[in-house]
């Protein structure tokens, strides 16, 4: 069990959180959640002893024993992965090592006899004899091959590196394990076995992801760092989401009758207890949920952009053939005679191959690059826009404000600096925002300006690249609830599960097999495959 007490925390001026007063319990899994810039992250460093709070401290039980997850990928270059696994146990490697040079000393004494077999006993209480084949076997679930497992990290590409770090959070069942963005880098197997041992965890997990499909499979709570505070509410990300939409509308609904109010509330707990996924969490939240009243779901601060695409023409018949593209990069060939077709109204992801090679194939349908050879057809009737992975040359050495920046994109009639205003306002640069230089945005501020650029041209096939890279989850669920609306064709590429899977009804895999191109959701066809089951 982790507490909390009375942990506040100031930067200057500008208070994180204050007072906060939790009891994280063994058994549940916790998603910290809030705004960017909310302190999620130095939260975390405060439970870890990372970071000293201001006022308050935390606790946990006599004995126990709390991970982390690790954000250094070269910090254990010189090591052998098993072994950076199982430094994951900090006492159990300490245990390891004493004794191994204990027993190598050319002078080995009596005391050095009886010290070996106080190690020994420790060791084997702590689950020393099994250690490695339990490290191996976190490596191996998390995708890492056995003739990797005696190599240096320095022989291993980068998202092993990611998965070998993860595998050392979780070795030795912590009594309290804390993950920062734990899918960020791992394949989409990598993460259905790391859900999975999740939900059958027995400790503690506080976590920090903007992968929500994740936070929905593994969460039995949600944390939600909002208005200076850290109030927990049953369910999972979807439950807070939509609850706290719910809570908001009520708010704003003065005239309804509290019944009737709760009504409403309890008809949608009754749903979503229904409907969870995970039979084991089900049952314990649907216990938690029924106890739940209005007073006890908040209206949240957070402010979502507005995403709406509205095409100007509809499609016609025909909307995109692909005939045989091949080209390459610097020698190497990033696409090999794919072909395929999309047909109006689809929305197509792109999946498989190379990511460089799913970004080309974009760059060339956009028109921003010429293939070697093969060709693409768009109906007559279609109009683009584009959203490129690297929007770096959109913004760079560009010393205009956010309001004139937008003003080069925007029909003439749509050029005033009250509509422009306005647009941005609601896309969250409010007031001051919209005058600040286009060049200094952050990674996050730069996606919504290129979405409101996107949005101007009124196209009605849209291509995008990655487009919730750099986005909070309140960006990235607005992004995803207006391109669900969009009334065009999209094509794009994402690894956000639950974006692709609510968005695509075809799937086009670039595969070096041979590119396919199937009309499923993301989830339908990764169960074909054999990637999910069923």
């Amino acid at each position: 069990m982790l507490q909390v007490t009375d942990v506040s925390l100031r930067f200057g001026d500008r208070k994180l959180f204050e007072d906060v007063n939790i009891k994280f319990t063994p058994g549940n899994c916790y998603g910290l959640i809030g705004a960017n810039g909310a302190g999620k992250s130095t939260f975390l460093k405060i439970l870890s002893g990372d970071l000293d709070a201001q006022t308050g401290h935390v606790s946990m039980g006599a004995d126990e024993r709390l991970a982390v997850l690790k954000q250094d990928h070269f910090g254990y270059e010189d090591h052998r992965v098993l072994d950076v696994v199982m430094m994951g146990h900090e006492d159990l490697w300490r245990i390891s090592k004493e004794k191994d040079e204990i027993y190598m000393k050319p002078d080995f004494s009596d005391e050095d006899g009886i010290r070996a077999a106080e190690l020994e006993a420790e060791y084997g209480e702590m689950g020393g004899w099994t250690a490695e084949s339990d490290a191996e076997s976190l490596l191996h679930g998390l995708g890492i091959e056995s003739d990797l497992v005696d190599k240096n990290m320095s022989e291993l590409e980068n998202n092993q590196k990611v998965k070998v770090l993860l595998a050392q959070s979780l070795f030795g069942s912590p009594d309290v394990l804390l993950l920062d963005e734990p899918t960020n880098g791992l394949d989409i197997e990598a993460i259905q076995w790391l859900e999975d041992f999740l939900i059958d965890f027995e400790n503690t997990v506080i976590v920090v992801s903007h992968d929500r499909h994740f936070l929905n499979n593994v969460c039995t709570h949600i944390a939600d760092l909002d208005f200076g505070k850290i109030q927990l509410y049953v369910g999972n990300y979807d439950f807070w989401y939509q609850s706290s939409q719910l809570a908001l509308s009520m708010a704003q609904e003065q005239n309804k009758k509290k019944e009737e109010k709760m009504k409403e509330l309890k008809d949608f707990i009754a749903r979503f207890s229904a409907n969870a996924s995970k039979s084991k969490q089900a049952t314990s939240r649907k216990k938690m949920l029924d106890k739940i009243e209005l007073d006890d779901i908040r209206p949240s601060s957070r402010k979502y952009p507005f995403i709406g695409f509205t095409p100007e023409r509809e499609i016609g018949n025909e909307l995109l053939q692909v005939i045989g593209l091949t080209h390459s990069i610097d020698g190497q060939k990033v696409l090999d005679n794919v072909s395929f077709v999309v047909n109006p109204y689809d929305k197509a992801v792109l999946i498989g191959g190379t990511e460089i090679g799913r970004t080309t194939l974009l760059r060339i349908l956009a028109g921003e690059i010429k293939p070697d050879a093969g060709e693409v057809r768009w109906g007559v009737t279609t109009s683009q826009a584009y959203f490129p992975k690297d929007n770096s040359k959109y913004f760079e050495g560009v010393n205009l404000s956010l309001v004139e920046w937008l003003r080069q994109y925007a029909p003439e009639d749509e050029q005033t600096e009250t509509f422009l205003r306005g647009f941005l306002g609601r896309m969250l640069f409010s007031g001051e925002e919209a005058k600040k230089k286009a060049s200094v945005l952050s990674g996050g501020e730069k996606v919504r300006a290129m979405m409101s650029k996107m949005m101007l041209t009124k196209s009605n096939v849209l291509l995008f690249d990655e487009p919730t890279n750099h986005l909070d989850l309140e960006s990235i669920t607005a992004v995803n609830d207006g391109l669900k609306r969009f009334k065009g064709s999209i094509i794009f590429t994402s690894h956000d599960f639950e974006f692709v899977n609510t968005i695509a009804n075809r799937v086009i895999d670039l595969s070096p097999a041979g590119s396919v191109s199937k009309e499923l959701t993301y989830e339908e066809y990764l169960q074909d495959t054999g990637v999910l089951s069923k």
